[in-house]
């Protein structure tokens, strides 16, 4: 044997020997050297934030764009807007604005031809969507299906996106006024709606 047991790690010591007062045994050369360098590195790191951060002062300051990528690089148009609706709040109504542009795949094209989705209301306590049809035949037709409706909507758009259907009629022609009109009469307006 050399003069150094492997169990306790120092020369000349046996497991025994230990000092009293000592929980773990004296670090060596080489643990030592290792505390040094790790020392030595987060100095060096220090050092070089510091001086980083003063050249950006000089020049002006703000962040300065690297090599990796960071939130201020270029993003391709569909995930700059996906992240400006994120933002914004928006999922709501850009969902249904999708909605009325797919309106025919998703209530059918027979419907789709003589009902038109005008607007949706997004106030929490509303959510009502507003359809406008050609026929008050169509008008009844819709109200009937409302509830259909209502529920494939919410499974396209989210749970409780939409909570009603507001149908109406067709518009009719323009009441016009003029000297053969009874007055308080609606003339052709009274077969509609």
């Amino acid at each position: 044997m050399s003069g150094r047991d492997e169990a306790s790690g120092a020369p000349g010591r046996t497991p025994g020997d230990r000092p009293e007062g000592a929980g773990q045994p004296e670090p060596s050369g080489v643990d030592l050297a290792r505390v040094a360098l790790r020392a030595a590195k987060e100095q060096a790191r220090a050092r070089g934030a510091a001086a980083q951060q003063k050249r950006q002062a000089r020049r002006g300051g703000g962040l300065r764009s690297g090599a990796r990528a960071d939130g201020r690089d270029p993003l391709p148009l569909g995930a700059a807007i996906h992240r400006l609706i994120a933002e914004r709040g928006w999922e709501t109504p850009a969902a249904v604005g999708g909605v009325m542009g797919r309106w025919p795949q998703i209530v059918g094209d027979d419907l789709a031809n003589h009902c038109v989705p005008l607007r949706y209301d997004e106030d929490p306590d509303e959510r009502v969507l507003t359809v406008q049809c050609d026929s008050t035949a169509w008008a009844t037709q819709l109200r009937l299906l409302a509830p259909q409706l209502v529920a494939r909507l919410n499974a396209d758009l989210g749970p409780g996106t939409v909570r009603m259907i507001k149908v109406l009629g067709p518009g009719g022609p323009q009441r016009r006024f003029g000297p053969l009109r009874a007055p308080g009469s609606t003339g052709s307006g009274d077969t509609y709606g």
